[in-house]
């Protein structure tokens, strides 16, 4: 007998590679509490234990440490983390109440060559859907939608597949496009975050798209909204410091105005590989500044004025009284910390970017500015223009953040969490 006829409630599984801490991974985590607490039995399904995930509310599962004592309450299983070293999980037993949790890396004594590599994992996959018998499969990310909707053929149940950022970044490459494109037409369903998005796919594929943005993080809908008279002078950027972010574009345009505002500071959240690269650049705008005001400039502020915090905790409440909040990005799904931005009362500034998230969600002039797409210089000399025109103009810089917090009832996470429901809920009966 399944395990959803024993409990009585549907059963949803959850697929992604891990819980690491990424955008695509904190929603998924965030829709496994929602169903959960809603009456739902969810089991997530990721291949690996990332060293550090996200926390998820009532988890039937616990990394080891080697402090933790061997005879606590328990099963112990072994499973691997993303650099494919065995660690060790507790798991509750499976008459406790919880959101479950099943690994599928193949672990060391499971390997073969290539091709039977690939067979084994679509294998360990299938047994698990076998096995776990839900009422529907989610899945996030790239290969992880084609693993999904290949392992489950011929089972019966329904396959949603999630594209979390631009469908052609995330299908870029010719192999994993090609069995995109195959295996997309067998999905139950296809979720993407934008109409640019759903536009992507070829017709065959585009019919089974259902557009369901981010939500909120409740974290940053908590608190009271800063007034604006109350807030710092503080320009503030948060994510991964990598190329696509592109936060060096942020970085050269406020270094062209610096001088004009200089009460004002740069302060970026996160951390990645361009992080070194990002640093020095910010260095040498400061350094020439330095040179060129030969220490005697207004300055009201100590130190850099481009200062790099890293990732940190409780991101709402470190930006929270910042003024204005600038995402670079070149490619972007459905910014979370755009959303996040908006939602708290700050002035927003987004590139344009496909496909098509930050213009969802600014109505330019209106809640917010965008860039247009352009070369470097063209962009850096409009980010630029637009943080001037905030700065300088207080009025307009606090109304469109009073603008930009209709956000938090267009996107709050009890509506769009039941859109995700009633989505599911019409997918479960046709099967």
């Amino acid at each position: 007998m399944s395990a959803n006829m024993d409990s009585g409630k549907k059963h949803i599984a959850m697929y992604i590679g891990s819980l690491n801490k990424g955008g695509a991974e904190r929603v998924m985590c965030n829709l496994a509490e929602y169903f959960y607490n809603a009456g739902y039995q969810v089991t997530l399904v990721t291949t690996y234990l990332a060293d550090d995930e996200y926390e998820v509310a009532d988890r039937k599962w616990e990394p080891v440490m080697e402090k933790d004592k061997a005879d606590e309450p328990g099963r112990l299983i072994k499973v691997l983390n993303m650099d494919e070293h065995i660690k060790t999980v507790r798991m509750k037993s499976s008459e406790e109440p919880g959101i479950d949790r099943v690994f599928t890396a193949l672990m060391p004594d499971e390997k073969g060559k290539r091709v039977a590599n690939f067979r084994n994992r679509v294998k360990k996959l299938r047994d698990t859907w076998k096995s776990l018998k839900p009422d529907l499969i989610l899945s996030f990310l790239g290969k992880n939608n084609c693993m999904a909707i290949y392992s489950a053929r011929g089972l019966g149940i329904p396959v949603v597949v999630s594209v979390r950022s631009n469908p052609s970044r995330e299908y870029g490459s010719k192999g994993l496009n090609l069995a995109m494109n195959m295996l997309f037409p067998k999905a139950a369903g296809v979720v993407v975050q934008t109409t640019g998005a759903a536009e992507y796919f070829k017709d065959c594929i585009r019919k089974k798209c259902w557009i369901l943005p981010n939500s909120i993080n409740p974290s940053f809908m908590k608190g009271n909204i800063v007034p604006f008279s109350e807030r710092k002078n503080t320009i503030v950027s948060v994510g991964r410091l990598d190329d696509n972010k592109n936060q060096i574009l942020l970085i050269r345009a406020f270094g062209k105005i610096m001088d004009e505002f200089p009460d004002y500071r740069l302060v970026i959240y996160g951390d990645g590989p361009s992080r070194k690269k990002f640093e020095k650049e910010a260095a040498g705008i400061e350094a020439a500044r330095s040179a060129g005001t030969s220490g005697s400039s207004d300055d009201h502020t100590d130190g850099n004025r481009i200062v790099f915090m890293g990732n940190v905790s409780g991101v709402a409440d470190k930006i929270r009284d910042a003024k204005i909040f600038v995402l670079t990005s070149k490619q972007e799904g459905m910014p979370n910390a755009l959303i996040e931005a908006m939602s708290m009362g700050l002035a927003c500034i987004s590139t344009d970017c496909p496909c098509g998230g930050p213009r969802d969600l600014i109505r330019d002039g209106e809640n917010g500015i965008l860039i247009p797409m352009g070369e470097d210089s063209a962009m850096e000399d409009s980010l630029a223009k637009a943080l001037r025109s905030l700065i300088s103009d207080a009025k307009k810089c606090e109304a469109m953040a009073d603008a930009a917090l209709a956000v938090r009832k267009d996107y709050s996470p009890e509506k769009i969490n039941s859109q995700w429901k009633e989505y599911f809920e019409g997918l479960m009966r046709d099967t």
